[in-house]
């Protein structure tokens, strides 16, 4: 190339009636490539297990011999369950306890945190480290904790004069233990969340909020929450669904005792499954739980439009 000549560049190629078909196709077979992945992944370890849990539920199987076919009775087996309808209350209990209580906690910090503190990232690790570190690590630091007489939670209530209960074999304490527990674990997800969100907010909002006099409150209330709605709906959605998934902080710390009082719905169906080796009656418990999200979820949708503000 000559001293001078400027660089040849390309020249788009307008699209005609005739070249426009491909293009589209290509594009499009580039999009289902590159989401042929995901949805490999969906079908195999979603849509799959769905399916076989459906026609399990439809067997007499133990595993061992031959399945026999029983048709509905495994759901029917439901009904009279006492304990399948215990785990089912201490499922909701947890739901309704621990959910709120995390995004208040997750709403708090990120609050804090969205003040413009010095070495937000340091903070912001430390307090998304219990969200990081495994449940069965956490679930033994906290086992320590409660320990009754020796335990860090019972000797700080006795500096109160408080005597502490023992928390995991309490028919009264041990879910609050297990709820308080998950909170810890579980909040630095929505923090993370809410801190993204309120990030996203125009200051010019707060300004002109300002000028019209709002107090605090008036732009918490006027200006924060409408805005924050999309990330606070997104964290309760998959804080209600993981919360009808809580399994292993109960087995590790109380096993679902005492009795029953901490079997939660996914517990049962374990204990159904591997322990009493009945893999019909446990895959019909299994629908029925995948049922209750697939509602409540598209619950919260539907009533997500009077409350969930997106800023088109």
């Amino acid at each position: 190339m000559a001293v001078g000549t400027p660089p040849a560049t390309s020249t788009p190629v307008p699209l005609t009636p005739a070249t426009a078909p491909r293009r589209r196709s290509r594009e499009a077979l580039t999009a289902w490539l590159f989401l042929l992945p995901s949805l490999i992944g969906f079908v195999v370890f979603t849509v799959g297990p769905v399916v076989a849990a459906g026609v399990i539920s439809l067997l007499d199987w133990n595993l061992f011999s031959s399945p026999t076919w029983v048709g509905l009775r495994n759901f029917a087996r439901l009904g009279p369950d006492p304990t399948f309808w215990s785990a089912l209350g201490n499922t909701a209990y947890f739901t309704l306890v621990s959910v709120p209580l995390t995004i208040l906690v997750s709403l708090a910090l990120a609050l804090l945190l969205n003040q413009g503190i010095r070495r937000i990232a340091v903070f912001r690790s430390l307090l998304l480290l219990p969200y990081a570190t495994i449940t069965v690590a956490v679930a033994f630091v906290w086992i320590w904790l409660y320990i009754p007489h020796d335990g860090l939670v019972n000797t700080v209530l006795g500096w109160f004069g408080i005597s502490g209960p023992a928390w995991l074999i309490s028919d009264n304490w041990a879910m609050p233990a297990l709820i308080v527990m998950s909170v810890w674990k579980s909040f630095g997800f929505g923090m993370v969340v809410i801190l993204a969100g309120l990030q996203t907010i125009p200051q010019q909002l707060y300004e002109a909020g300002r000028v019209d006099g709002a107090s605090p409150w008036h732009s918490f209330r006027h200006i924060t929450l409408p805005m924050l709605s999309p990330a606070l709906f997104f964290v309760v959605v998959t804080s209600v669904i993981g919360s009808f998934q809580v399994f292993d902080q109960a087995l590790i710390m109380t096993n679902g005792g005492p009795g029953t009082r901490t079997t939660t719905l996914v517990m049962y169906i374990y204990q159904t499954g591997f322990k009493n080796y009945d893999q019909g009656y446990a895959a019909a418990q299994s629908l029925v739980l995948f049922a209750f999200i697939v509602l409540i979820t598209a619950g919260q949708f539907l009533f997500q439009r009077k409350l969930v503000h997106y800023d088109k």
